[in-house]
C-alpha cells in the first residue's frame, strides 16, 4: 500500500504517522508566563538529542483543528524556561486528564490533581509525584510553518535532574526494570515498559561486528533462523573456533537420531541454536551451529 501523504487531510495524515512512528517517550511539561500562570501538559513529539550539552527536543505543534498555539509554547516564548517530568504507568491517567484545554487561568497541577514541587533552579514548578524530573532552560523555539499541524520545536538544555531513589538500583544508578515508562502511540494508544516485555540486544563495541555477509552458508541461508536470529550471530568481531571441549547432551541426541537424514539433522541443530539465541546464549548457539 503505497500512501502519499500530500493527498490527506491533516486529520488523516496525522492517524498514519503517529501510529507507525511509535511509541514516543512523553514530555510532561511545566511553563510558566510573566504574570505567574502555570500551565502542565503532555507531549509525545520528544526526545532526547545531545549528552553534551545535555539537550532534549519537544514540540507542541498547532493544534490541527484551528491552528491556535498551545499555552505550553506561549509560556516558552514569554519565559524561556520549563520542567519536564518523565511519565510512569502510575501517573499516567492524571497525565491524559491534564490534556484538555483548559482555560489559561486554569492550573492543571490542581485540575489533574499532581502537587506542586518548587523548582531550585527554573522558575516553572515540578510535578512532585514524578520519579524523574529534569529543570531546563530553553536554548531555542524553531518553528516548522505556521499552518495547523506545525511542529514548534523546543529545544532545550537540561540543567538539573532530580532521580527518585526508589528507581535505582544496587549500583545507585536508574535501574530500568523500576521505573515502569509510558509511551504513547496512534488515537488512544498507549503502551507500558515493565520486566514483562523488556529484553537485552548487546550493543556493539568498538570493535566491528563481523556482518551476514560472513556467516557460513548453511547459517545465513537456513531456513530455521531469522534475520534478527542471524544478527545476533554476526554481531561478534571474529568467527568463534569450535571448541574441543564443547559437549551438549542435545547435540549427541540429535547426531544420534539423525545420523542417516543430514538434512533434517540441520534442521534440529537450527531449531537448538534459536532455542539458545532466544536466551541470548550467543557462544553456545555457535558452537552448536559449528558441528555441522
Amino acid at each position: 500500500m503505497l500512501i502519499d501523504l500530500s493527498t490527506l487531510s491533516l486529520l488523516e495524515r496525522q492517524h498514519w504517522l503517529q501510529h507507525a512512528i511509535a511509541p514516543r517517550p512523553i514530555c510532561f511539561a511545566a511553563t510558566i508566563d510573566s504574570e505567574g500562570f502555570v500551565n502542565l501538559s503532555p507531549f509525545s513529539f520528544y526526545n532526547l538529542f545531545s549528552i553534551n550539552p545535555p539537550v532534549v527536543v519537544f514540540s507542541p505543534s498547532r493544534r490541527v483543528r484551528d491552528n491556535t498555539t498551545k499555552h505550553t509554547l506561549d509560556n516558552l516564548v514569554d519565559v524561556p524556561e520549563v520542567t519536564i517530568s518523565v511519565v510512569d504507568y502510575e501517573m499516567v491517567q492524571q497525565v491524559s486528564l491534564s490534556s484538555c484545554e483548559f482555560a489559561k487561568e486554569d492550573n492543571e497541577f490542581i485540575k489533574a490533581g499532581f502537587t506542586i514541587e518548587t523548582s531550585t533552579l527554573v522558575r516553572p514548578p515540578m510535578v512532585k509525584e514524578a520519579k524523574i524530573k529534569f529543570e531546563c532552560r530553553v536554548l531555542e523555539i524553531k518553528s516548522l510553518g505556521t499552518n495547523g499541524g506545525a511542529g514548534q520545536l523546543v529545544i532545550a538544555e537540561i540543567l538539573r535532574m532530580h532521580v527518585d531513589e526508589r528507581v535505582l538500583g544496587a549500583d545507585g544508578k536508574i535501574d530500568q526494570r523500576k521505573i515502569s515508562h509510558v509511551a504513547r502511540l496512534g488515537g488512544d494508544w498507549y503502551c507500558r515498559v515493565d520486566e514483562s516485555n523488556l529484553f537485552l540486544v548487546a550493543k556493539p563495541n568498538t570493535k566491528l561486528g563481523i556482518g551476514v555477509d560472513a556467516l557460513p552458508e548453511h547459517i545465513r541461508n537456513s531456513t530455521i533462523l531469522t534475520g534478527n536470529d542471524l544478527g545476533q550471530l554476526a554481531n561478534v568481531y571474529e568467527q568463534p573456533a569450535v571448541l574441543a571441549s564443547y559437549e551438549d547432551e542435545r547435540v549427541k541426541s540429535i547426531f544420534q537420531y539423525y545420523s542417516l537424514t543430514p538434512d533434517e539433522m540441520e534442521v534440529e541443530l537450527h531449531r537448538y541454536a534459536k532455542e539458545l539465541l532466544r536466551q541470548n546464549r550467543v557462544d553456545e548457539a555457535w558452537q552448536v551451529l559449528l558441528t555441522l
